[in-house]
Order: structure tokens, then C-alpha cells, then sequence
């Protein structure tokens, strides 16, 4: 390993900042942009995302199996991934589909579900071994690999307003081969034996308890982001602020990532977590009491919760990874896992809380019942606090093993 170079942390950051930028447009402006250009039904659209959205779920395991097995051609995999990926961008946004949109769709979405994941779990499991090469190890790593992933969060919430569709899937193709240019010297470096499958993760008490709390902590964010539209279309009445909520929410995750790393390596991952935990609550219980025209409060609350964020992407992972580093050190299978239960928050926040709001009388965009109203904004801030506190107490009661400091 000695002889091994250190990886390159801007490479880090460019790569997250391209997963990022793709994530943002897969959930958000693909259906839209295909109801719009194409004229797609939305409930055909729905059907075809809760199979992707059920798919890419289930996938993740065996992606991170996949990863855990080609160590030794893992650069070769990424470049191929990083292929498919551009490819199905440029499919999506810059050609006339050649088959009937929905299916031409449907192809070009697997295509960007399958090697995000594939990338994810890639880079993820890769920062396990190379942690051990950078000075301040994985916090200063996932420091430089989270703000990438946030910053290229902020761009692709604008570009394709800015540049277009057709402009931004070129520019992600650009971005695309730079993310693999600049970290073409970091997979497979270092040394790890290989892999032992799910095995050593899931017998170990302490990455157990890790991935409770990480489907504990990522489910306010699954929550927020589920109802965050309605909440402000429906609750404050301002839906022409939307855009510039969801901005200053993850400018303020990006420029707070680094913050956190910083304090949790002087102080420990833990007591940080759970400072982030606490200010999280704060700014969500905060979100209970606004309603019409309280736009200026709200972006208070963008605030708070955004810069909370920013532990959650910075600490966490880095916490996790540094425990895989002792007991499943080619952490394939463990990202795998770990994106299993980041996005089964989503599909879990989906299926509940939205057939909760309809039955309840809500309806987007036209006047709604007033005990929908307020469902919808308790359902927003206030399951968020419960599901905090539930991750901070198990955070609490978790015991280190002996020698272990509060960085896991």
C-alpha cells in the first residue's frame, strides 16, 4: 500500500459531483420532460417509474456483489459504466426516441439507473482501501467526495433551465469523461483481500447498527423530499419559490459537509451526528408552525435543515466505511447494502405517505380539505423530528468496541 499513490481527492469530488448531477434529472425532470415533449400519460409514466424505482431497489445488493467481484478489472468496469451512463443521458434528453417514447424511456432510464448505482457502489467501496492513503483518512475523503456530490446537486437543479435538455445531456457526457480522466489512477489501488460476500457486514454488530441508523436518518430526507413540492405549493402558498428553496437547501448541505468533517475530526463523528440530528429537529419543528406567506421564515428552515444536511452526507458514510475497513475491507457488497437502505427510504415514503395525504382528501394543485392541509404539513416536519430522535437514541445506545474512538 505504501507504494501506492494517494488518490485524487478533486477526482473524488468531480466523480460525486457527476453522480449527483445525473440523480437530480432521473427524479425530478425526466417524466416531466417526457409528459411535456412527447405527450407520455402520467399514469403510464407512474407504472413504468414504481418498476424502475422497485428494480434499482433491488438491484443494488447484487451491483454491490458485482463491484466486490471485479476488483481486479474495476477501472475497465467504471469506464464502462461511465459509457452507459453518458450514453442513456444523451438517449434520454438529446435524441427523438427511434422506438415509442414510453419504451424508448423505460430502456434509456434502466440504462441511467443501473450504472448510477453501479458507479455509486463503485466509488464508495473504493474509498474504503483509499482512505488509508489520504491524510485525515475518511473523514477528509468523504469532505472532499460529499461537497462534489452537493455542489453537483446545486448545478443540475438549474442547468437544464440554463442550458436546455439537449445542453445539459452533452455537458454531462463532458463531464462524464473528465470524472474518468481524473481518477484513472485510483481503482483498484491499494490492497484488500477478497471479498467475503454480505457475510462479514451483516455479522458485525457494530455495521448492523450502522445501517439501522443510517435507514433511520435517510428516512426524513426520503420524507422531506416526497411531500417538499406540495408543502410549499399547498402549506405556505408558494410554489413560485420552489426552485429557489430547493437551491439554497443544498448550497447550504455542500458548503456545511466540510464544516462537519472538520469538527468531527476534532471532536468525533458521534457528538457531531447528533449536534446535526438536533439542529435537524429544530428547523423541522420550526417548519410546523409556518403556513401561508411565511416564505422568508421558511428559507430560514432551508437553512437549518440544509446545513444539517451536509453531516448526514459528510459523517455517516465516513463512518461507515471506516468500519468496513476492519471487517470487509473490498466493501462492495457493504455499499451495496447501503444504497439498498438509502433508497428504500424513498420507496417506503412513497407508498405511505402519499396514499395517506389522498385519503385524506389532499389534491395537488386545487383547493384542499383544511385537515388535509394540515396532514400534509405534519406528515412533512413533524414525522421527520420522530424519525430523528428515533436515530439519535439508537446513535446513544450504541456500544463502541474497546479501543474504537467516537469516529467509529
Amino acid at each position: 500500500m505504501r507504494d501506492t499513490p494517494a488518490p485524487s481527492l478533486p477526482g473524488y469530488a468531480v466523480f460525486a459531483a457527476m453522480l449527483a448531477s445525473a440523480g437530480l434529472p432521473i427524479y425530478i425532470h425526466a417524466p416531466k420532460f417526457y409528459v411535456d415533449t412527447y405527450g407520455v400519460s402520467l399514469t403510464a409514466l407512474a407504472a413504468v417509474l414504481f418498476g424502475l424505482r422497485l428494480f434499482d431497489v433491488v438491484q443494488d445488493p447484487v451491483l454491490g456483489w458485482l463491484v466486490g467481484r471485479l476488483r481486479g478489472a474495476r477501472r475497465m468496469a467504471v469506464m464502462v459504466g461511465a459509457g452507459v451512463i453518458a450514453a442513456s443521458m444523451l438517449g434520454l434528453f438529446a435524441i427523438a426516441p427511434p422506438l415509442p417514447p414510453l419504451v424508448w424511456f423505460t430502456l434509456t432510464m434502466v440504462g441511467l439507473f443501473s450504472s448510477f448505482s453501479f458507479l455509486t457502489i463503485a466509488m464508495y467501496s473504493e474509498g474504503v482501501t483509499a482512505a488509508a492513503r489520504v491524510r485525515g483518512g475518511h473523514l477528509k475523503l468523504a469532505a472532499w467526495r460529499e461537497t462534489g456530490a452537493l455542489l453537483g446537486v446545486c448545478v443540475a437543479s438549474i442547468a437544464p433551465f440554463v442550458l436546455g435538455f439537449t445542453g445539459f445531456a452533452v455537458s454531462f457526457v463532458v463531464l462524464a469523461a473528465l470524472a474518468v480522466w481524473l481518477m484513472r489512477h485510483d481503482w483498484g489501488g491499494g490492497s484488500a483481500p477478497s471479498s467475503g460476500g454480505f457475510g462479514p457486514v451483516l455479522r458485525d454488530p457494530l455495521a448492523r447498527r450502522l445501517l439501522v441508523i443510517a435507514l433511520l436518518n435517510a428516512a426524513p430526507v426520503a420524507v422531506s423530499s416526497t411531500l417538499f413540492l406540495f408543502y410549499v405549493e399547498s402549506v405556505l402558498q408558494a410554489g413560485a419559490w420552489a426552485g429557489a428553496y430547493l437551491i439554497l437547501f443544498f448550497i447550504m448541505a455542500a458548503a456545511s459537509a466540510p464544516v462537519w468533517s472538520a469538527l468531527a475530526t476534532r471532536y468525533g463523528s458521534r457528538p457531531m451526528l447528533l449536534s446535526a440530528m438536533t439542529l435537524a429537529i429544530a428547523g423541522f419543528a420550526g417548519a410546523l408552525a409556518l403556513g401561508p406567506g411565511d416564505t422568508l421564515a421558511f428559507a430560514a428552515v432551508c437553512v437549518v435543515t440544509g446545513f444539517a444536511l451536509g453531516a448526514d452526507f459528510a459523517l455517516l458514510p465516513a463512518a461507515f466505511a471506516a468500519r468496513m475497513e476492519r471487517v470487509a475491507p473490498d466493501a462492495g457488497e457493504a455499499f451495496g447494502l447501503w444504497n439498498f437502505v438509502s433508497k428504500a427510504t424513498l420507496a417506503i415514503a412513497a407508498i405511505t405517505l402519499l396514499p395517506a395525504l389522498e385519503a385524506a382528501g389532499f389534491r395537488a394543485g386545487e383547493t384542499s380539505p383544511e385537515g388535509a392541509i394540515v396532514l400534509l404539513a405534519y406528515l412533512y416536519a413533524g414525522v421527520p423530528c420522530v424519525l430523528k430522535l428515533g436515530a439519535m437514541a439508537l446513535l446513544l445506545i450504541t456500544p463502541l468496541p474497546a479501543g474504537e474512538r467516537e469516529d467509529f
